[in-house]
């Protein structure tokens, strides 16, 4: 679609009008107190919106009468809406396969067929003159020759609102496949079993698990991670003997501190099974030879503080860890047998201005992942290379995204890693490290997508404490500095995640239309290094949320875009963003778009029974001590809703989130209408099959951003047609 020119653009107005909207749902308020273990007290009158049964006829009927009023609401949008949907899928290559990667004798490959929803999991058998070109170009064609199908998931989710393939494992003799499906979208999986020689699925099913699965090198025995059915909380590792019954599996391990995650791996070099447990600011692993996993060994014993994951390869283990003063992480080795810290040696040391955030072994050198200035990239390490200093693998533009790719194999001089930028699709390439030489082995294909007609720039907006925050800027090209263009401005902000400047086919849908796509990498992210993440956390949280308040004043100052223009975008933990600069600075956006939000901050974290609660204290405080308490409420943005006039919001949730239950932006939404005087639209989307990720398949998600860009065009007067 072309753009009309700015000045039509700014002729338009909304469609939605406040006196044209039907009345929206009206909660019925029901006195409901809230206590903390020190005596605070707080009254939610919304509170009877949860059931964690999801069966309340009440609760159910208040959710689709707000999803009624979401249709009414944007039903002038429709043509707008089915418009965006059906451009954003025309740039989909329907019949797409990604880039195969060798291993055991068999390359793997994933691939789609034209107008199906889900992928088709499949491999084929190595053989003399065959590389990934070879193997790619010949997954083009429907059922391609040679070709041995794993997983068609379009025949597994057949009937099925929801469905997802969470992680699937083939046995060492490449004969069984062990599989995780979710059905629901609440991220409880059940493991089942393919025998590959004959194609009979068994009737082993082990559920309640996480989505990760891992063989011994018997071929008959799976370790799997299993969950606490109320809190999903991963508890035990146990082991399944395949053929044999599942009440009889036994328990290799459990985890008694419920705020560390668990999972399971195995070893670059294949000789160990590893138990990896991790919280915020802690982490232990624990490993077993595959060949015999009866006992597992601690690597080095948990301390507050020190974090750590180990790879083992070339009769070593390499360890990444921030222990003795080094926040950035660096890199150490210690002998086979290590059991505790005081083995391990320091290889590349820590910087202050370089984050390590990962690294792939490989016989005759390693790769290290790292960032600096807000920018990954990764740097190349030759095994007789003492002090690390290493080669940087070369990036073609100033801001870009780069990250290891599949690499199932050590013994080669090729490492494969991806690259991307806000105007560069996804693209996978190959170098060779001991020539220099790369190849392009696939780029994304979009239909009808030319990325000279686009632009993308780097600008660092100044905080009111002077930090400067690194700032990714694309729009289409012709755009003028002169602030009146529309900005979406899109942050996250927790957990450390990095929000790396990404190619998005669905953005250029904006960028066409003359909108300014920005994403601000505001502290409580690690683009910055370690310190980014510490500044914008516990009793640092409120920075991640000015941040983003003074990138948006940042770039109206800069011209970048029109005062009254300006949207923002966040979901989960960026929910939780969108919701606190709501309440503080309402005034400088136009509309506000919250996916799957974290809103009811104190209530949730008082609530171990809530999936991710316990794990997070570290991240957010535990509110059952009085100082946390107090700041975390200082923010929450359900217990800060009050009298003024909010912009237009689009909050959507999932009926089975796991992760963000969906009766926080429920009863966020039914206090907003009792306090909001503005008459901009509050629409509030349920997806009632669907979860933290939304809908299930490659097309349907599109449907629910189709509609969002609606929303979010048409409060920034963009026309459309």
């Amino acid at each position: 679609m072309n753009p009309l020119p700015l000045a039509a653009l700014l002729l338009m107005t909304t469609s939605l009008h406040a006196a044209d909207l039907p009345t929206p749902p009206d909660a019925e308020q029901r006195p409901h107190e809230v206590r903390a273990p020190h005596g605070a007290v707080r009254s939610d009158p919304y509170y009877w919106l949860r059931d964690d049964r999801r069966e309340a006829p009440d609760m159910l009927a208040y959710l689709e009468a707000e999803n009624a009023y979401v249709d009414a609401v944007m039903a002038p949008l429709k043509p707008l809406q089915d418009g965006l949907y059906e451009e954003i899928v025309a740039r989909i290559k329907q019949d797409d396969s990604s880039v195969p990667a060798r291993e055991r004798g068999y390359w793997y490959y994933s691939r789609y067929e034209t107008g199906k929803d889900y992928p088709i999991h499949a491999r084929r058998r190595d053989a003399a003159g065959l590389d990934a070109p070879a193997v790619l170009a010949a997954t083009q064609a429907t059922s391609p020759e040679g070709e041995e199908v794993l997983l068609d998931v379009n025949l597994l989710a057949d009937g099925k609102d929801y469905y997802s393939v969470g992680d699937y494992e083939v046995s060492p003799d490449n004969r069984w496949l062990a599989y995780a499906d979710d059905a629901v979208g609440r991220r409880q999986y059940t493991i089942r079993f393919r025998d590959l020689s004959t194609g009979r699925v068994l009737d082993d099913a082990i559920p309640g698990v996480s989505a990760n699965v891992v063989w011994a090198d018997d071929n008959r025995t799976l370790f799997y991670v299993e969950n606490d059915p109320e809190t999903l909380l991963t508890v035990r590792v146990k082991k399944h003997v395949v053929g044999t019954s599942v009440a009889d599996d036994v328990a290799v391990y459990e985890e008694d501190d419920d705020s560390f995650y668990m999972g399971i791996g195995r070893t670059r070099d294949d000789r160990y099974i590893c138990i990896s447990v991790e919280s915020t600011v802690s982490s232990e692993m624990r490993c077993a030879p595959a060949a015999d996993p009866a006992t597992f060994t601690v690597l080095a014993p948990r301390e507050r503080d020190v974090e750590y994951d180990a790879d083992h390869h070339g009769g070593r283990w390499v360890i990444r860890t921030n222990a003795d003063g080094a926040p950035n992480f660096r890199i150490a080795t210690a002998p086979s047998d290590a059991t505790s810290r005081a083995q391990w040696r320091e290889w590349i040391a820590h910087r202050d201005d370089v984050f390590i955030e990962g690294f792939e072994l490989f016989d005759s050198f390693t790769a290290i992942a790292e960032r600096s200035d807000a920018l990954e990239r990764l740097r190349v390490v030759p095994a007789d290379d003492a002090d690390g200093a290493g080669t940087p693998v070369a990036a073609d533009e100033a801001v870009y995204a780069m990250g290891l790719d599949s690499n199932p194999e050590p013994d080669t001089l090729w490492l494969r890693y991806g690259y991307t930028s806000m105007t560069t699709p996804a693209t996978t390439y190959e170098l060779n490290v001991a020539t220099g030489e790369r190849r392009t082995l696939k780029q994304q294909p979009v239909i009808g997508y030319d990325p000279s007609l686009y632009a993308t720039e780097r600008v660092w907006a100044p905080a009111r404490d002077g930090t400067r925050i690194p700032v990714s800027l694309v729009y289409r090209k012709g755009f003028q500095r002169d602030g009146t263009a529309p900005l979406l401005q899109y942050g996250y902000g927790s957990y450390g995640a990095s929000m790396d400047p990404a190619f998005s086919l669905t953005t250029v849908s904006l960028l066409d239309r003359g909108v300014v796509y920005a994403i601000a990498h505001i502290r409580g992210g690690q683009e910055m290094g370690r310190q980014w993440y510490d500044d914008g956390k516990l009793y640092n949280k409120v920075t991640t949320f000015t941040d983003f308040i003074d990138v948006t004043d940042h770039l109206v100052a800069e011209g970048y875009a029109a005062k009254d223009r300006v949207a923002a975008y966040g979901g989960s933990a960026g929910g939780l963003l969108m919701g606190a600069i709501s309440n503080m600075a309402p005034e400088r956006y136009r509309a506000i778009l919250s996916q799957v939000p974290f809103v009811d901050v104190v209530t949730t974290m008082l609530d171990p029974s809530i999936p991710l609660t316990t794990n997070e204290y570290d991240e957010w405080g535990n509110p059952e001590e009085k100082a946390y308490y107090d700041y975390m409420l200082s923010y929450s943005p359900y217990d800060n809703l009050r009298a003024q006039a909010y912009p237009a919001m689009f909050v959507g949730t999932g009926l089975w989130d796991s992760q963000v239950q969906y009766w926080e932006p429920a009863k966020y939404v039914a206090r907003l209408r009792d306090v909001n005087t503005s008459e901009a639209p509050v629409l509030f989307r349920t997806n009632m099959d669907a979860g933290h990720g939304g809908k299930s398949g490659r097309f349907r998600r599109y449907r629910e951003l189709a509609e969002m860009y609606a929303f979010v065009l048409d409060r920034l007067g963009v026309a459309t047609r």
